[in-house]
């Protein structure tokens, strides 16, 4: 049943030839930015809709932060902020587009870099018990604020929506191939939500976001990052999108204190939003 679906959904879906050229691309050289730092989400497992175009800030700070490391700029008292603009082509393929900007005292306001990501989502019709979706990203990044300046990364989403509480899981797979680390594995770099439906219009949960280092390469814990986040998500409308959290770093690598916003508003049909599950 699956492989005729996987089938159908080839050979009817042109978009989805294009997200699986993108994927091979992407595993072409042409390495890790800490993407993580400009735009800290857990992504749920559905994809924008069909004629929507979803328009988002995320922005962030870092209270305790890092010092300068392999000529990369300080993350102390840096404020991020990343413009994400995401069209849905069919009701399962969506394409984003994201700027990536750094705000600091001696420096001043600075372009960072620029990342596309196409996602694919399991159709709906297909009544999985799981939300499930694939992102893969691609992008460029300045060398004065990452070591790494042409990246990757593999985003498999996996979610469900209960009656009272929400899980997201994403074990990202990131790679680097210009730059420091371009010669290292692949990075996992796992990120999960917890949240707790306190009313149909407010959820209070925790997120987590790690990177374990490059596959195989038994990275001790104190050189990893690992942080976790206590989350507000709002719902006050179905096409507003609302998340404040305040984030803890548990590792030396880690920046100690960090507050982040992400807000967004989408753009097109008025049909409801159901979380965790693909839009028809």
């Amino acid at each position: 049943m699956i492989i005729k679906q996987l089938k159908s959904a080839f050979i009817h879906n042109s978009v989805f030839l294009i997200f699986l050229v993108t994927i091979l691309c992407s595993f072409i050289p042409s390495t890790s930015f800490a993407q993580e730092d400009y735009e800290i989400q857990v992504y749920p497992s559905q994809t924008i809709g069909k004629g929507y175009t979803m328009v988002e800030l995320h922005s962030n700070t870092s209270f305790r932060g890092q010092g300068i490391i392999d000529g990369v700029r300080p993350t102390q008292n840096a404020f991020r902020e990343t413009l994400e603009i995401t069209h849905g082509f069919t009701s399962n393929f969506e394409l984003g587009f994201y700027q990536f900007i750094n705000i600091q005292s001696g420096f001043g306001a600075q372009w960072v870099g620029t990342h596309i990501r196409p996602r694919i989502s399991i159709p709906k019709e297909w009544n999985w018990p799981l939300g499930i979706s694939l992102s893969t990203e691609v992008g460029y990044q300045r060398r004065e604020y990452s070591a790494d300046t042409w990246t990757t990364e593999i985003r498999p989403i996996f979610d469900k929506d209960f009656k009272s509480f929400y899980i997201s899981f994403n074990p990202v797979l990131g790679k680097s191939f210009r730059g420091l680390n371009q010669n290292e594995n692949f990075d996992f770099a796992p990120s999960c939500k917890v949240a707790v439906h306190l009313s149909p219009k407010v959820d209070l949960g925790a997120e987590y976001y790690g990177s374990m280092g490059p596959i195989g390469s038994k990275t001790p814990v104190k050189e990893q990052s690992h942080a976790i986040y206590a989350a507000l998500d709002l719902d006050l409308h179905p096409d507003l999108e609302f998340n404040l959290g305040t984030g803890w770093g548990l590792t030396q690598p880690t920046d100690g204190f960090i507050m982040k916003l992400i807000f967004g508003y989408r753009f097109g049909s008025k049909a409801k939003k159901t979380k965790g599950q693909p839009e028809s």
